[in-house]
């Protein structure tokens, strides 16, 4: 099976695999896991915040996140179609006791104006208190968008003249990165606390990280045991994502190239519609335009090829590459949809 159904379906090669039998343990609750150490100093540093903590998943990451920054009855300016509000099970309302301040943009992308303008006055108490802008880089939702450098530069400007802070969930940051060819402080130096992701495209079987100064950091670890996500000997878990790291990061411009390469072609498609001005990463969004199929029709006749896709709607589906999607794999996937989907098949 060639499965574009997410970033989050690979698996640990050999050498990954090695690397976590070989890691060096203890018992993280209580400080002592060398390797769950060593992976926080190393995130910290690439990303040029004073500390880092471990979690099991991006949505623990983001609930972390809010929870340190917000108090119940507090307002978070996020995107309508964030993963954070759409996809995390309302953990924000459940766990951190916050409000949701939806706002469009384009692509995913908040407008600095737009959040300047939602952020209440603090002296109003009528209004909730506005405490922290979230954004998510890049956009899942939005087709793998990326946040421009200078947006989130303003957002920032934003956060500091209102008294807010600014949280990045950049569960795909390094994708954003590598798509911008910048490092990742060129963001990072304009947030407050961002998450990343270790088990999407570096292909590590578990694991998000968040980061930000050492007292959010401190905050974060009363959190993180709160909701569940202190665990002992995290080290073997670690050493996957210090192998993501190491191995895993320069080859994001491949994912983005296969994407392109299958976006492209199924443009082609009359039965589909791709904006490619979109496609700026790993992910292919299409729409079903033909009237006699939808989402779940195209789906099991891919499936039955050996091609897997995801439904986002009754009318739109997504293909995602990544490290276990090879070229030729690609190539094949767009065969299949060419015999299946174009004139000549219908």
């Amino acid at each position: 099976m060639i499965d574009f159904r997410s970033d989050t379906v690979t698996k640990p090669s050999p050498e990954m695999l090695e690397a976590m039998m070989k890691a060096e343990v203890g018992d993280d609750v209580l400080g002592e896991d060398t390797t769950a150490n060593l992976l926080q100093e190393k995130v910290a540093a690439l990303l040029e915040k004073e500390a880092a903590l471990f979690v099991p998943s991006g949505t623990m990451a983001n609930a972390v996140a809010i929870r340190v920054w917000a108090e119940p009855g507090d307002e978070v300016i996020i995107h309508k179609l964030s993963h954070t509000y759409l996809y995390e099970t309302a953990s924000a309302a459940a766990l951190c006791g916050v409000q949701f301040c939806l706002m469009d943009g384009a692509g995913g992308i908040l407008d600095p104006k737009d959040v300047s303008d939602a952020v209440h006055d603090p002296e109003k108490d009528h209004f909730p208190r506005t405490r922290m802008i979230f954004i998510e880089n890049t956009h899942n939702i939005a087709g793998g968008s990326v946040y421009p450098v200078e947006v989130v530069k303003e957002l920032s400007e934003v956060a500091k003249e209102k008294g807010v802070v600014l949280h990045m969930d950049g569960a795909r940051l390094f994708n954003a990165c590598a798509a911008l060819g910048v490092k990742p402080r060129e963001y990072t130096r304009y947030v407050d606390s961002l998450s990343i992701c270790f088990s999407k495209g570096l292909g590590a079987p578990v694991g998000s990280a968040i980061a930000g100064s050492r007292d959010f950091i401190k905050r974060a670890h009363r959190f993180r045991k709160m909701f569940g996500g202190g665990m002992r000997q995290i080290g073997y878990l670690a050493a996957a994502a210090l192998y993501a790291l190491d191995h895993n990061l320069q080859r994001l411009p491949e994912d983005h190239t296969n994407a392109r390469l299958l976006a492209e072609a199924i443009s082609e498609l009359d039965c589909f519609d791709v904006d490619l001005d979109a496609v700026q990463t790993n992910m292919v969004f299409f729409d079903v335009v033909a009237d006699d199929l939808d989402a779940a029709s195209v789906i099991g006749m891919l499936l039955e090829e050996g091609v897997l896709v995801g439904s986002i709607t009754r009318k739109r589906i997504r293909a995602v590459t990544h490290l276990d999607i090879s070229r030729q794999d690609v190539l094949q996937a767009i065969e299949v949809f060419r015999k299946l989907f174009s004139k000549t098949a219908a």
